[in-house]
């Protein structure tokens, strides 16, 4: 174990492209190092690269003015990146590293849940507090860590709100046919559903694993499409989801309603599905529609003109990018409320922390997990993601029942 003192190493060298410098007179003190490994090759680039493009939104923003303030003292942040080729083994290698030679103080997580296992083992060992905001299955939490914080709805959420959604609707659907890839994470969602689904009158009618990271799913759509649905639901990631809905309309599986646990937020699944989109929904951590009063940072419509203008023609920010953000504000008050840069200081913060900002609110149980922060339900139409329910936050309605493939 390495032993850490509130002292910061001293970095010589600070990222030109976080700008802004601090006023005049302000006590400066040295550079915050953030580590983090990203799948920036690999199966999981799309949603790591949205991972990225979160933690860079808030280190321009912190840096910006000037850093973060403990006792008076500003300090700027350096997030140090290593690609971890979507491998969870060689992540965890890769935050060693960020620990150990770049003197990493503190850690925001990787995407996916198994990188974020493996990664949540070397924060731990290391006394090193990890903020993480793309790895949701509860496995992760249940270890007895005390360093490992995650700022998302836990993974058994994901796909509940379709199912309170769809228990609204006219004509109620009643069956439902549960494609899972075999991940931790996709499998919590997956069995989520296979117990929360009867509770609503509804029968699931198939449950059928597949291997994680499939391209091919033409089999498990077509053992889903003899036994007619009402409700097809996904749980994976984005390649599968893809795949899973071409599957659909090639073999003319015709449901009332399409689900997907990860995938349809991102602006990659209509670009690589075009039209073939329209009518696909999923479980959200947060839209651009969700109505939160934040006690610090930008509000919600100030987040989104913020993403649009360091990322222009990309369209609004999906949830992995929002939650992205919130690992790095929930860090920034834990510090500030620590009043210290001691790793166990500002690990007790974060156990206690309280707050809520642009993405929701942030508060961890006895776990680590943000067990507290609700998630919304959004369907693509007209080649446009809308919030759909519940009905407080939602700018339209559902376009309900799916029409058959040959009828759109």
């Amino acid at each position: 174990m390495r032993v850490r003192t509130s002292a910061l190493f001293a970095v010589t060298v600070l990222m030109v492209a976080c700008g802004g410098q601090a006023t005049t007179g302000e006590s400066t003190g040295s550079t915050i190092v953030l580590g983090a490994p990203l799948g920036l090759t690999g199966s999981l680039t799309k949603e790591s690269t949205l991972t990225q493009q979160g933690y860079n939104l808030w280190q321009d923003w912190i840096n910006q003015r000037g850093g973060v303030v403990v006792n008076g003292v500003k300090h700027k942040v350096t997030i140090k990146y290593y690609d971890d080729t979507s491998n969870a083994n060689q992540s965890a290698v890769l935050m060693q590293k960020l620990i150990t030679e770049d003197h990493a103080n503190f850690l925001l997580g990787p995407y996916g849940s198994a990188a974020t296992a493996t990664d949540a083992a070397i924060a731990e060992q290391n006394q090193i507090p990890m903020v993480e905001a793309n790895g949701a299955a509860q496995a992760i939490f249940n270890q007895g860590y005390k360093y490992t914080f995650g700022v998302l709805s836990p993974a058994n959420k994901y796909l509940e709100g379709v199912i309170d959604m769809a228990a609204t609707l006219t004509p109620k659907p009643s069956t439902v046919a549960m494609l899972s890839a075999d991940d931790n994470f996709s499998l919590e969602v997956a069995n989520a559903i296979n117990d929360y689904a009867p509770t609503k009158s509804m029968k699931i009618v198939l449950f059928k694993k597949y291997k994680n990271g499939a391209t091919n799913l033409t089999a498990e759509v077509q053992a889903a499409k003899a036994l007619n649905p009402d409700i097809l639901l996904n749980s994976g990631h984005l390649t599968e989801a893809i795949a899973i809905n071409k599957a659909a309309k090639e073999q003319k599986l015709n449901a009332k309603i399409f689900a997907y646990s990860v995938g349809p937020s991102t602006p990659d699944f209509i670009t690589a599905l075009s039209k073939d989109a329209n009518y696909v929904y999923d479980g959200s951590q947060w839209t651009p529609q969700v109505k939160y009063a934040p006690a610090f940072y930008l509000s919600v419509a100030d987040y989104v003109a913020a993403y649009k203008t360091k990322y222009p023609g990309i369209g609004d920010p999906d949830y992995h990018v929002a939650e992205s953000t919130a690992a790095c504000l929930a860090l920034q008050r834990a510090i500030e409320n620590a009043s210290s840069l001691d790793p166990k200081k500002v690990r007790d913060a974060l156990a206690a922390l309280d707050v809520t900002v642009f993405f929701g609110r942030l508060k961890f149980d006895q776990r680590g997990i943000n067990t507290y922060k609700p998630m919304v339900v959004e369907q693509i139409q007209n080649g446009a993601h809308h919030t759909v329910y519940p009905s407080d936050v939602a700018d339209a309605q559902p376009m309900y029942p799916t029409p058959a493939w040959d009828q759109r």
